[in-house]
């Protein structure tokens, strides 16, 4: 797959994702994805400060030998296929620790939790406005 192609359908996954589920859980995830931000970025500061280190990640480019088809020509000019080792590439992700600054992180964290606690309001009150204008049948 082309880079291109994979930007291509990286891009619209959202799309194909929102139209599925109902009207209802469509309006409530839309009213509510920065509240969702914002609660996963606290668990991820809280998380850092228990450790006392963060994760970060890169890629890094590795080779292995696999079999590669290949052809080589006989005596009489007919072409020979099979296969042969070769190198191939392949990019992996590797985990490594960050070291923190713990005042920066608490900082961090409260205004995180500040924020949280004003965006709890709001989505609290999307979701009752979803729920009564996109109302769904119990059964």
């Amino acid at each position: 797959m082309s880079r291109n192609t994979a930007l291509a359908a990286m891009l619209t996954l959202p799309l194909v994702v929102a139209a599925c589920g109902t009207p209802q859980e469509r309006c409530i995830s839309q009213n509510t994805s920065e509240y969702r931000t914002v609660s996963r970025l606290l668990a991820e500061v809280e998380g850092n400060l228990a450790r006392g280190y963060a994760w970060e990640e890169r890629q890094v480019v590795r080779d292995y030998l696999t079999q590669c088809r290949s052809y080589r020509y006989d005596w009489d000019g007919r072409a020979i296929y099979g296969y042969e080792p070769c190198w191939r590439d392949y990019v992996d992700i590797e985990r490594y620790r960050v070291p923190i600054d713990p005042a920066a992180e608490q900082r961090k964290r409260d205004n995180l939790a500040a924020r949280q606690a004003v965006l709890a309001e709001r989505a609290a009150s999307a979701v009752q406005a979803c729920r009564a204008a996109f109302p769904e049948e119990q059964g």
